[in-house]
């Protein structure tokens, strides 16, 4: 019975895939105005306040 079994799962193989991830992230940065936070975000000042949901996978490479 436990030989039947090793051979069913040896079957599986391990691939490797290269994804690109989109996931919607909440940033946070102090600033007078949101005018003046949209800049500091955009030059990448700010710290992320908490790990966003995915919302788009794209599998760009699997090698077997």
């Amino acid at each position: 019975m436990a030989v039947a079994a090793r051979k069913q799962t040896s079957k599986l193989r391990t691939f490797h895939a290269t994804m690109l991830v989109t996931r919607a992230e909440e940033w946070c940065v102090e600033a007078a105005s949101a005018d003046e936070a949209r800049r500091l975000l955009t030059a990448g000042e700010g710290y992320r306040c908490r790990v966003g949901d995915c919302v788009h996978v794209d599998v760009e490479h699997v090698e077997g």
